[in-house]
């Protein structure tokens, strides 16, 4: 009897996939090539707030649904989608206080139409948040009502990936705010310094520790708000887009000085001197690379000392359009131009797709697809990134990687759009720079589970956890230490 019992427990551990079992570290030895891409600009809801038995839309609270007007009453509907300072003829001005459809009537948009960015900022944002109350979005927005919109992503090519693999439903960006400082907190877990910094770049607060910006008008109905925050916070730590020192950067080089780097005149971040997990990679051994799209054309682009910019920060010509900010390394003195580190870690995109085919792909790789394709509102749509990033996955698992690769995809931060679930805070979850809004996570690997949504609270540096654990790496100090390392969506024992 005792036998049969064992047998029929054994057997329902297979059936599970004993799935249960933390993965022990030779399990992960398993994996030997990790990917990480990162898009931009999405919140959770955005994109995934309609995905079967994920925590979505559905599953939003009155509290946090229920917008509130910049005086803390309740809004009788949502403020107009503001585009340049006047409602957007595209979109109601009457929209129900609740999130709508962005794709559906009577806007119908679809998932292929680019729309107008929004306001991300450091401070901003976490006054959005409201104490995780998430009901200052819409008037605490340059866009107005549009911050509540959403996408029913089943569409998506990557939506098809997390059908089949895994969907991370309480994954959170690192650092509130932009797409800056989250880079850089994907590969350091750091926010940069700069103690130097210029006072007119600096963010002051109010007396209760609020931002100070120009109200225009009293409520969200009637107007815009613009804001009053600089690339730095008061005491000089980068908080928005600071420029790199280094080629690509929008500051250019120095009349008859080095091309390679930009002129200490227009403002550069100083070269950054913290560890990173490039240094702790490099430091045990490993490979790894930071993939970037069009970074050739862009670091040629970068040194011309003079004329508009053809391929950073533009889309004209059917331009890439580079974005040197989403670029952490080139920030970081060990990579400065002329050093070995640099040659050998920072690649362009098609690098990467020569390490894929001709079976060089170093054992870690970070990919930043170019502008036109990374899914950020204002400049690019949502489905072109889509696609590529699904195409990209494709190409991996048709190579002779695919046994032997976990691949993560997430995006750098919500882009200013709502989402329902309340950013973890407190000691070990959370501390000054984050964590903030809740963003997409997919991971994709033959040692994934299969059709599972994984609600395990994680964040951005849960992906350093992961690679760190993975190669028994020295652990970086800012790493959130209650968060978890991506291990529960693997299971080793499926094959």
């Amino acid at each position: 009897m005792m036998q049969k019992a064992f047998l029929v427990a054994a057997l329902l551990l297979v059936i599970a996939g004993c799935a249960s079992v933390p993965p022990t570290d030779a399990d992960l030895a398993k994996i030997e090539h990790i990917v990480v891409i990162y898009a931009e600009n999405r919140s959770f809801d955005n994109l995934y707030g309609l995905f079967p038995g994920a925590n979505g839309i559905a599953n939003a609270t009155p509290e946090s649904t229920t917008q509130l007007d910049r005086d803390g009453t309740q809004l009788a509907v949502l403020p107009p989608v503001w585009q340049s300072g006047k409602p957007d003829a595209r979109f109601p001005a009457d929209l129900p206080n609740r999130p709508f459809r962005i794709d559906a009537a009577p806007i119908g948009l679809p998932l292929s139409a680019p729309t107008r960015d929004l306001v991300h900022l450091f401070y901003v944002h976490q006054e959005q948040i409201a104490g995780g109350r998430n009901n200052l979005f819409a008037a605490l927005s340059d866009a107005g009502g549009f911050t509540m919109g959403y996408y029913d992503g089943s569409p998506l090519p990557m939506w098809q990936w997390a059908r089949e693999f895994v969907l991370a439903d309480n994954f959170f960006q690192a650092a509130f705010g932009g797409s800056f400082l989250n880079h850089f907190w994907l590969v350091c877990a750091c926010t940069p310094h700069h103690p130097g910094a210029p006072a007119a770049a600096r963010t002051e607060l109010d007396a209760s520790g609020k931002l100070r910006r120009q109200i225009d008008v009293a409520s969200a109905l009637t107007g815009p708000l613009r804001f009053l925050e600089g690339a730095y916070s008061a005491d000089g730590y980068a908080i928005n887009s600071a420029q790199p020192p280094y080629q690509p950067s929008a500051v250019r080089p120095a009349p008859g000085g080095d091309a390679r780097f930009g002129q200490p005149a227009g403002n550069p971040l100083p070269p950054q001197t913290a560890k990173t997990i490039g240094d702790t990679l490099s430091a045990k051994g490993v490979s790894w690379a930071w993939y970037a799209g069009a970074w050739s054309a862009a670091l040629a682009d970068g040194m011309k000392a003079s004329g508009k910019h053809e391929v950073i920060y533009t889309t004209v010509n059917n331009s890439p359009n580079f974005q040197p900010h989403h670029q952490p390394f080139n920030y970081f003195a060990r990579f400065a131009p002329g050093t070995p580190d640099r040659e050998r870690h920072l690649k362009d995109y098609a690098d990467l797709v020569t390490a894929i085919d001709a079976g060089t792909l170093p054992q870690v790789a970070f990919y930043k697809p170019q502008g036109t394709l990374n899914e950020h509102p204002g400049y690019t749509d949502v489905l072109s990134g889509d696609r590529h990033i699904a195409e990209v996955i494709g190409k991996i698992r048709a190579s002779r990687y695919w046994s032997k690769i976990a691949i993560i995809v997430t995006y750098d931060e919500n882009g200013g759009f709502w989402d329902h679930v309340a950013p973890p805070s407190g000691p070990g979850w959370g501390d000054r720079w984050g964590p903030g809004t809740r963003i997409p996570a997919i991971i994709v690997s033959p040692w994934a589970r299969r059709g599972f949504i994984d609600s395990t609270p994680y964040d951005t540096t849960s992906v350093i956890k992961f690679i760190t654990r993975r190669f028994g790496l020295e652990p970086l100090p800012g790493v959130r230490t209650k968060m978890g390392d991506l291990t529960n969506a693997f299971d080793f024992c499926r094959r």
